[in-house]
């Protein structure tokens, strides 16, 4: 792979990471779109740690408020009865799902979830699915309000993001909605949640860039992830400030739209179904 194709892919993942429209659907269609390879798993999983790093470094406050509370929480009995001890603990109880799904099935997450036919239906559903959830939620509760068995839901949501086309914003934004809370406290705990998962899969997959079967090389993997980390550190502000005020009904319909298109070009033989993978 050229730089340009890493430019363009650090790109699309610094777009799509943070929305709820799936940045692994669009890592794995829009390739195919510009009569490119696929990228694969692998260098999917490794390029979003840039935008896992954008994540640190936009919520570093809450995360040393929540690490050092959870910290202090091991030592004193008194700290446990605050936010930042629970919080601690929900992240690490809402990563177990994704994490022990991922290994067990990580050589039918590389290989038979990246079909593109399977992934437009994915955006289809899952699309409407973060549709019915923004018309029924009350999205009226703060994120003091979580309690473990939300933690666990929302663990559970972002694990169906193993599979591309599900969005793992866009399924725990859609858990969180479902459960009645506020479309911002619903994204930061998105963001949140997502970083052991995201940091570990990558590093995991490190292994597999140099010289791997259909790796795109260690260079534009460097180059798309640090793409990635700049988009992506000004997406997560864009989209905190929009949810404040506005509905995810767009990205619903961008979502149908896009599977819809995927569909058509597959059936009209336009779009292969089948991708290479790593």
């Amino acid at each position: 792979m050229d730089f340009f194709r890493a430019v363009v892919l650090g790109v699309i993942q610094g777009l799509t990471e943070f929305l709820p429209i799936s940045s692994s659907a669009h890592l794995a269609i829009f390739p195919r779109f510009f009569g490119w390879d696929d990228p694969g798993a692998s260098f999917t999983a490794v390029i979003q740690i840039g935008t896992e790093l954008a994540v640190l470094i936009y919520f570093w406050r809450d995360i040393v408020t929540i690490a050092g509370g959870w910290l202090r929480g091991l030592v004193s009995a008194d700290a446990r009865g605050a936010l930042e001890w629970r919080m601690g603990w929900f992240v690490i109880i809402g990563s177990v799902p994704i994490v022990i799904l991922g290994l067990l099935f990580q050589d039918t997450i590389k290989h038979e979830f990246r079909r593109v036919a399977l992934i437009a239906v994915a955006l289809i559903v899952f699309g409407l699915i973060l549709g019915l959830a923004e018309r029924v939620g009350r999205k009226t509760r703060p994120i003091e309000d979580l309690t473990l068995r939300h933690a666990v839901l929302f663990g559970l949501a972002q694990a169906c993001a193993l599979f591309p086309g599900v969005s793992r914003s866009g399924g725990t934004i859609s858990m969180g909605l479902f459960l009645g809370y506020e479309r911002r406290a619903a994204t930061r705990y998105a963001f949140l949640l997502a970083i052991p998962a995201v940091l570990g899969a990558g590093i995991f997959n490190l292994k597999d860039i140099p010289g791997g079967q259909n790796a795109y090389g260690t260079g534009p993997t460097i180059v798309a992830t640090v793409v990635s980390f700049i988009v992506g550190l000004a997406i997560i502000h864009w989209l905190l400030e929009y949810v404040s005020k506005k509905s995810y009904a767009p990205f619903v319909i961008y979502r149908v739209a896009l599977g819809v298109l995927v569909l058509v070009l597959v059936a009209t033989g336009a779009l292969t179904s089948t991708v290479a993978v790593s």
